[in-house]
């Protein structure tokens, strides 16, 4: 649930969302279907990605529903920008794509999106999916996770390590992998017997060793890292 506003007593604070698309109508269509939400808010709109950052830092929004393609400042670069500046970590950016599967998108999730959502998703898709990444968890499916991680991930010719895998435990490495495979917390509980408060914690901890925002990220890393492999989800003994 979103947190509670300081200055409200009587419930959580709506969902506050920066609307950043370079075509009028677009926003306006998103703004209509957000504004008629009780607990969502449209505090702002960008037309290009240079604007979308000055907004983003000027009002903090909880989400920044984020264009790939704009002129002049694109979507990636905004992004980078806003993922990259310390005083937007509460900040999570949704990527606004025609395809489902881009090498842009990519490019994004890999600068710290959060997720991406097509932009003829189904209004109940839109609104579900804002409040899934106000909640602080990533927005991708798992059949699209696997898709559009293992075409792209596995282009990577040498798979490397790195220093950065050596600071997970074995049960940490187990818990990652399969996060990769798109399990939920509570279906990782579910696979190694655990409580879903431990299965939490281990995955909190796996992105504070690894320094990363979010599951998209942690998907990421363990296909780039050799962990898994595209192909992995389907062998024996694989998570699928």
């Amino acid at each position: 649930m979103p947190p509670e506003h300081p200055d409200d007593d009587h419930g959580p604070r709506r969902v506050r969302v920066l609307l950043a698309d370079d075509q009028r109508l677009v926003r306006a269509g998103f703004a209509s279907i957000l504004d008629d939400e009780p607990d969502i808010e449209v505090v702002g709109e960008a037309s290009d990605g240079a604007e979308a950052v000055a907004l983003a830092r000027a009002l903090r929004p909880d989400i920044v529903l984020m264009d790939i393609r704009m002129p002049g400042t694109d979507g990636l670069t905004a992004t980078e920008r806003i993922v990259g500046d310390e005083r937007l970590a509460d900040v999570r950016v949704v990527i606004l794509t025609t395809f489902d599967v881009d090498d842009h998108v990519y490019g994004a999730l890999r600068a710290g999106a959060s997720g991406f959502l097509v932009k003829d998703t189904e209004p109940e898709e839109l609104l579900r999916g804002i409040r899934v990444c106000a909640r602080g968890d990533a927005l991708i499916a798992p059949t699209v996770t696997r898709r559009l991680i293992a075409e792209f991930a596995g282009r990577v010719r040498r798979p490397d390590p790195g220093p950065r895998l050596a600071a997970l435990t074995e049960r940490e490495r187990e818990v990652m992998a399969l996060v990769a495979a798109g399990l939920t917390n509570d279906e990782i509980a579910r696979r190694l017997v655990l409580s879903p408060a431990t299965a939490k914690t281990h995955v909190s901890r796996i992105m504070t060793k690894l320094a990363v925002r979010d599951r998209a990220q942690l998907v990421i890393l363990a296909y780039e890292t050799g962990m898994i492999t595209p192909g992995w989800l389907t062998r024996p003994g694989g998570a699928a």
